[in-house]
């Protein structure tokens, strides 16, 4: 069965302990945020990026804009909850499955995401996760019928807690990238050098 498939970046954040902003930092050639809409397209995913602090400036420094569909969350500090629900706005119509995932997780690998869609099973799962070692990461893969969840939470609930309280399928994988998260000088710098940030 071949999967319409659709895939929200979220972007909107301030990068504060950063200092700059994450989605414009430079890894292997690109930035963190063209690298994800590259990880995505070639799914024939509809990939929809969400900005929000620094929009402005984080869609002038990207190189694969018009791969993708850029949505302004208007008040990212409602975190990353509000930001996912402006990507389930647009999904594409009679989407089957969406990803989800932070902006800051630059080295996923395609073949991981095939694993998540080889385990995607909608009639026994909502969502489907990586996990490396034991511990489970991003993206996150998940049944279409699950977006008018989100849609519905209000704004102090936690999309996580929803998800843990759901139907879940693990997939280990090989790829350590699914734990990352770049969120301060030293942790990309660990990163470029090689590490595990």
């Amino acid at each position: 069965m071949t999967l319409r498939l659709s895939a929200i970046l979220l972007a909107a954040g301030a990068s504060s302990r950063m200092g700059r902003p994450k989605a414009l930092l430079e890894f292997q050639g690109e930035t963190f945020l063209d690298r994800q809409i590259s990880l995505y397209a070639p799914l024939g995913a509809k990939v929809i990026c969400v900005l929000g602090h620094d929009a402005e400036q984080v869609a002038r420094g990207l190189r694969r804009a018009a791969e993708a569909v850029l949505v302004l969350n208007p008040a990212p500090e409602g975190g990353q909850l509000s930001s996912l629900q402006c990507g389930l706005r647009v999904l594409c119509e009679g989407t089957d499955a969406f990803f989800f995932t932070p902006a800051d997780s630059p080295g996923v690998r395609p073949e991981t995401l095939a694993a998540l869609l080889e385990a995607f099973d909608p009639v026994t799962a909502d969502f489907v996760q990586p996990q490396f070692g034991g511990r489970h990461g991003h993206p996150v893969l998940a049944a279409a019928r699950t977006a008018a969840g989100f849609l519905a939470m209000r704004p102090e609930q936690s999309a996580r807690d929803w998800i843990r309280r759901s139907r879940r399928r693990f997939v280990e994988v090989a790829d350590p990238s699914v734990l990352l998260d770049v969120d301060t000088p030293d942790a990309y710098r660990k990163l470029v050098e090689g590490g595990i940030a």
